[in-house]
């Protein structure tokens, strides 16, 4: 579950998200009609669900004038029309942030701006490199002042350091990106075009798009091409990087032996629901893992419910198998978001009414079977199911979409370390006891991988399985994994 089970001085029982990018090259030039800025402000307002940390916008214009806004809090407390109108140009980039490396700090929010022969370059980056602190001191070494914790100004800096050695845009970013290890798709911004590139297992996702007047877009994800009219083209492949300028979109396959490993629980979990992967919305996806779910687990009951918003289409596919009715059990506030206001602590104990309130008489007298896409520390999860209980829920078996979370991610998601992933140190019926359920069952690994109904070993699933694509180096393993499993 999201934050949906959420009080505000605890973790959530989830992973938290990834980042937002979006780019817009318009063919737009004239200051009239020019409206890039605005674009990339309704594709951040799409993509708010993987970050509400911070956001920002860089602008350009065709003198190669470049211009940013970014500050902390959700798309639509940051921008408006007076400052979006401070931000012109025919092309923008923007980046809606969820810290995973740096702190939560206005400094480390993005894009990225630095200075080169050629211009300014802009940065918005979605993922997670592991060679964070080998490449920040061979750039601090080389005489670069870096300001932020984010390895994505260091991905900037290798960049310029190319260019000002140099070589032109495309060597110089090509160049830069050898030097990284790990998870990134990047919207990089110019006065002369964007670019989109992605590392070469496409751990992230990133998507093309096109506009009615012949301009293009990227996005992390095709939702946030459908809010400003984009038509989606294609995926950004594994290893490559293309170019957008007048002249149109450009590929190049910066890495030749890649290997798509796109993370898996982007599908479960992460992307929104109306967003298109292979082929189809991730709503039919998630529904179709609620059908497996229902066929490996069985449990007899009244009610099938979902746990809002990621829990439901899987909870409506279990109830189709099952035969057993769906019902709304669970009511999300979605105009609450993020606060700097602690609640009493009477509203702490409630657990999980700020965001959820279950529906009394819907569920009393009921048995009933709770669907979520996960559980990662298991302390929501128990608040919730004692919300069921006190909501007269005389029987609660709960069952999860997804397979256990036993390993922590490296690549973008911010997980804990091992040994607080509940999954890592308990078994299943251990769970079961310590978030007080009748029952509970998770899907199995193959299901999940199976009902993608694409070849099976094109996803990231280390989180489930251990088994990292990108090798992570002794450092970093050494800082979150536990040597074997507590039970």
């Amino acid at each position: 579950m999201p934050e949906s089970c959420l009080t505000f001085d605890e973790p959530p029982d989830s992973p938290e998200e990834a980042c937002g990018v979006f780019g817009v090259f318009s063919l737009k030039t004239d200051l009239l009609t020019t409206n890039a800025a605005k674009l990339t402000y309704f594709g951040l307002y799409a993509l708010q669900h993987r970050g509400q940390e911070s956001a920002g916008i860089t602008s350009f214009e065709a003198d190669g004038s470049c211009h940013t806004h970014k500050e902390m809090g959700l798309v639509s407390q940051i921008f408006n029309e007076q400052n979006l109108n401070t931000l012109p140009g025919n092309i923008a980039i923007g980046h809606n942030r969820y810290s995973t490396t740096g702190s939560s700090k206005i400094v480390n929010a993005q894009p990225v701006v630095v200075p080169t022969r050629l211009g300014n370059l802009a940065l918005a980056h979605n993922g997670n490199l592991v060679n964070t602190e080998t490449l920040r001191n061979e750039l601090i070494a080389n005489g670069h002042q870096l300001t932020s914790s984010s390895d994505s100004e260091g991905i900037a800096f290798a960049i310029a350091e190319a260019v000002n050695n140099g070589e032109n845009w495309l060597d110089g970013i090509t160049t830069a990106l050898r030097r990284c290890q790990g998870a990134f798709s990047l919207v990089i911004g110019t006065a002369d075009g964007i670019v989109g590139a992605r590392d070469g297992y496409g751990i992230r996702p990133l998507v093309i798009g096109q506009t009615e007047d012949g301009g293009y877009v990227l996005a992390s994800e095709t939702c946030g091409l459908d809010i400003i009219g984009a038509q989606y083209i294609r995926d950004v492949n594994a290893g490559e990087l293309v170019w957008i300028d007048k002249s149109g979109l450009t590929s190049y396959q910066w890495l030749v032996e890649a290997i798509p490993k796109l993370c898996v629980f982007e599908m479960i979990y992460f992307a929104r629901p109306d967003s298109i992967m292979h082929g189809e919305s991730l709503y039919s996806y998630r529904m179709r893992l609620g059908k497996s779910l229902a066929r490996e687990s069985p449990v007899e009951a009244d009610l099938v419910i979902g746990v809002p918003d990621s829990g439901i289409p899987a909870a409506i596919g279990y109830s189709q198998v099952a035969g057993i009715p769906y019902a709304e059990g669970l009511i999300k506030n979605r105009y609450v978001g993020r606060t700097f206001i602690q609640p009493t602590q009477a509203m702490r104990e409630s657990g999980i009414r700020m965001k959820l309130n279950p529906l009394k008489d819907v569920l009393a007298g009921k048995r009933i079977i709770v669907i979520d896409d996960s559980i990662v520390r298991g302390t929501t999860s128990r608040k919730l199911v004692q919300a069921l209980r006190d909501a007269g829920a005389t029987e609660v078996h709960m069952r999860i979409s997804s397979p256990p979370v036993t390993h922590p991610c490296f690549y973008g998601i911010d997980t804990d370390s091992q040994d607080h992933l509940i999954a890592a140190t308990k078994s299943v019926e251990a769970i079961a006891k310590i978030i007080n359920v009748d029952s509970l069952a998770y899907l199995s690994h193959e299901s999940m991988l199976v009902e993608t109904k694409v070849n099976t070993g094109n996803f990231c699933s280390a989180c489930f399985s251990g088994d990292y694509p990108i090798p992570v180096p002794d450092q970093l393993k050494r800082a979150k994994l536990i040597l074997e499993p507590h039970f």
